[in-house]
């Protein structure tokens, strides 16, 4: 199945954050041997033909350090403390810019530690099967990231501002929109406490 989306799928991560709450980059916190930005990224590389790329803000020269993924494209948002839709902006302006024929796009986030390949292929097959330009993460009563969008909703991604991420989008087109079971989706890492509890 997954030969059928040959370069027609971007995955975008979104790491751009400064971390205020934790207070050090979250990107870069140990997890499975590894960073969180690492895991996330590890796991969409599994995901055949896709083209990755991960959007850096606050601490990209420090992330950029640590980075071993040649396979990868590191996007800077100068634009980082303008909020989630400065990232999207940029992500998406640069995958197409990298694969103007990209049919959807899927957007993740570096810190949600229980991530699989799994997800990101589930989302790809339950666009295919039911054709929804939407295709959203269920977990706790909401639906979130990773989400993937089709291309006909490109320009308005393109189009967010300040704070407006994926989500107001996901409520606008809920006619057009399906979703897949994120088990622990609900798990991200914005606190020291958060972190305390996922490595104990």
């Amino acid at each position: 199945m997954k030969d059928k989306f040959q370069n027609k799928t971007g995955i975008i991560i979104l790491a751009a954050g400064n971390s205020s709450r934790l207070g050090r980059p979250k990107q870069l916190l140990e997890y499975k041997e590894s960073t969180l930005l690492k895991n996330t990224i590890s796991e969409a590389l599994k995901i055949k033909n896709a083209l990755i790329l991960v959007v850096t803000g606050a601490n990209h020269d420090t992330i950029q350090k640590e980075f071993n993924f040649p396979e990868i494209k590191i996007c800077l948002n100068a634009d980082w403390q303008n909020g989630m839709s400065s990232s999207i902006v940029k992500g998406l302006s640069d995958l197409l810019n990298i694969n103007p024929d990209c049919e959807q796009c899927i957007f993740a986030v570096c810190d949600q530690p229980f991530v699989t390949n799994l997800i990101f292929e589930n989302l790809i097959i339950e666009q295919d099967k039911t054709k929804k330009g939407i295709i959203a993460s269920a977990y706790s009563e909401t639906l979130g990231t990773p989400v993937l969008f089709d291309k006909k909703y490109f320009k308005e991604l393109l189009n967010l501002t300040g704070q407006e991420g994926a989500k107001k989008l996901i409520k606008k087109h809920s006619e057009d929109t399906a979703s897949i079971s994120f088990e622990k989706g609900n798990v991200d890492i914005d606190t020291e406490d958060d972190y305390s509890k996922l490595i104990s």
